[in-house]
């Protein structure tokens, strides 16, 4: 129990200090990068220069890219938002009104998050320099979720974990499938 209290005001201290330490003009760029990976846009949009761009090996990563980030949506948001009913942090916490902007789901755990590690995790073993280039957005997502007061940091630790756990699967579901089909 005690544990729990610990992790809890860790939380509530990361958001507070989040929120107030990041320079206004970032959380503008924070926030441009966000609305542009609402609803995925951002991930099917570099899926399709991939695939354009990058030939056999850009579709490959393509197809991992959005498998994995189609898996960890319905993870976590068909799933484990339904299950969890943790409120988003209070709005007096933020000095800014992009607070007001938020869903009313679930803030466990972050499915903006989870979709944007998935597809930038399965991309990157198919096509490294695409996946490192997916990194840098990935990141500004999962820090504007808890700068805008959308999610404390464990909802978007859980959210990296679901993304990574997706892209792990998407990856490996062929191989699996095809050991298990194949006679010993």
């Amino acid at each position: 129990m005690r544990l729990l209290t610990g992790l809890r005001d860790a939380d509530r201290s990361l958001v507070k200090r989040g929120a107030a330490g990041i320079p206004p003009r970032v959380g503008k760029v924070l926030s441009a990068v966000e609305e542009s990976a609402e609803s995925t846009k951002l991930w099917w949009g570099a899926a399709a220069a991939m695939a354009w761009l990058g030939g056999w090996r850009g579709r490959k990563a393509a197809v991992a890219g959005l498998g994995a980030l189609a898996l960890a949506q319905v993870v976590s948001n068909g799933l484990c938002k339904q299950l969890a009913d943790r409120p988003r942090p209070p709005k007096e916490w933020f000095p800014h009104d992009e607070v007001d902007d938020r869903p009313d789901s679930s803030s466990f755990p972050s499915g903006h998050t989870a979709a944007a590690v998935a597809f930038a995790a399965a991309v990157a073993p198919t096509w490294p320099a695409a996946g490192a280039a997916c990194a840098v957005p990935t990141a500004a997502v999962a820090l504007e979720r808890v700068q805008s007061g959308a999610h404390y940091p464990s909802d978007v630790a859980a959210g990296t974990a679901i993304g990574l756990a997706s892209a792990w699967l998407t990856r490996r579901a062929p191989h699996l499938l095809l050991r298990r089909q194949l006679p010993s």
